[in-house]
């Protein structure tokens, strides 16, 4: 099933002339369709002659050229969760169904019913990075479709998780799904639009807004069965994403941090107030996706672990050792209450088991550590 030509050019001709999450155009079209809205926006002296001026076919045919295609309602490969947005009202001035969506890539839009987002803050730690990864490559690695917004931080880290386990990814852009943003993605963007999809509701060659970004938050929400969220203090954008999720009954997640890092607080505070549930790994995610009677997570069976074999003194020790930045081995002392001689003895047991090693600037964890 495709949707009739008038309806499409019309969606194309209203997109060039709003932007995208405009709420009130966007709820006209749902009641009326897109091409009773646009004939009566043509009687308007100021915005009918611009919606006039636009060739709908041509814009068509310059997209396809770029390697776009134009996805609508009642298109096969439209995704029916974003039918669910027409009721949702707004946030920050931003809602609605979109008009269409821009793609670019192979994979088909409606394969994303068993997708899921992974989003969190620009300025993730190594921590948090290191978890997104593992996180999207485990929940890929299951045949869900991680879908992000290609940003700096944890976005990148999912997507190339799910790049890692051998999955196509789908990155959602605040521009043109023609354009590149950031350009510093450029070769992870070209890879997702080869193997995955790029996807925009903002025209060809748009440029990145920050109004564009809050839109597009609501698309990654809606387009997914559940939301993961990393990190993010508690005014990060993807707070935004996780208020959609929550809003459009979507599954909403979070993974804890420290309890010390700002990073983190977001996260806390919706899990703390009931608003996501607490997962730690990929399985746990996919088990909070997993419909009823789909038996995803395998329970923890004490499977033997390098720490398992460790004594109390060792473990409370290899706690308190870095991921990244080395440390002496007196802080390390002082963190855990032992004496200077007995840590350092401590950490030579560890360095022997290959759990934690010495660098220029002090101990930390080694990288087959984290078990």
């Amino acid at each position: 099933m495709t949707a009739p030509d008038d309806e499409r050019l019309a969606r194309v001709a209203l997109g060039a002339i709003a932007e995208p999450g405009k709420v009130s155009l966007l709820d006209a079209v749902t009641d009326l369709g897109a091409v009773t809205v646009r004939d009566r926006l043509l009687e308007d002296p100021v915005v009918g002659p611009r919606i006039a001026a636009i060739d709908g076919v041509r814009e068509i045919e310059l997209a396809a050229r770029a390697g776009l295609r134009f996805v609508v309602p009642g298109d096969e490969e439209w995704p029916a969760g974003l039918a669910d947005l027409a009721g949702a009202g707004a946030v920050q001035e931003r809602g609605g169904t979109p008009l269409g969506l821009w793609v670019r890539g192979p994979l088909r839009l409606g394969d994303l019913d068993r997708s899921a987002a992974v989003v969190g803050s620009r300025t993730a730690t190594t921590y948090g990075a290191d978890l997104a990864r593992e996180v999207a490559a485990d929940v890929a690695g299951a045949g869900r479709v991680i879908v992000s917004g290609a940003a700096f931080g944890i976005d990148q880290a999912a997507h190339r998780g799910a790049i890692a386990a051998g999955s196509p990814t789908v990155a959602v852009l605040a521009c043109g799904a023609d354009r590149i943003y950031p350009d510093a993605h450029r070769d992870l963007i070209e890879h997702i639009a080869a193997t995955g999809a790029v996807v925009s509701e903002t025209v060809p060659g748009g440029a990145p807004m920050r109004v564009r970004f809050l839109s597009r938050n609501r698309l990654i929400a809606a387009l997914t069965g559940g939301t993961v969220v990393v990190e993010a203090a508690l005014r990060s954008g993807a707070l935004n994403t996780a208020n959609w999720a929550g809003r459009l009954n979507r599954h909403l997640m979070g993974v804890p941090g420290p309890v010390t890092s700002a990073a983190s607080s977001g996260v806390h505070q919706l899990i703390r107030t009931g608003a996501a549930t607490l997962v730690t790994s990929g399985a746990e995610v996919l088990e909070v996706l997993g419909a009823a009677g789909e038996h995803l997570l395998t329970r923890p069976r004490g499977r033997d672990r390098p720490r398992d074999a460790l004594t109390e003194r060792q473990r409370l020790v290899l706690d308190a050792v870095p991921v990244a930045r080395g440390a002496t081995s007196s802080s390390i002392a002082r963190l855990v209450g032992l004496s200077p001689d007995r840590a350092h003895v401590t950490l030579l047991e560890l360095e022997v088991r290959a759990m934690v090693e010495c660098a220029e600037d002090g101990w930390r964890l080694a990288s087959l550590a984290h078990d």
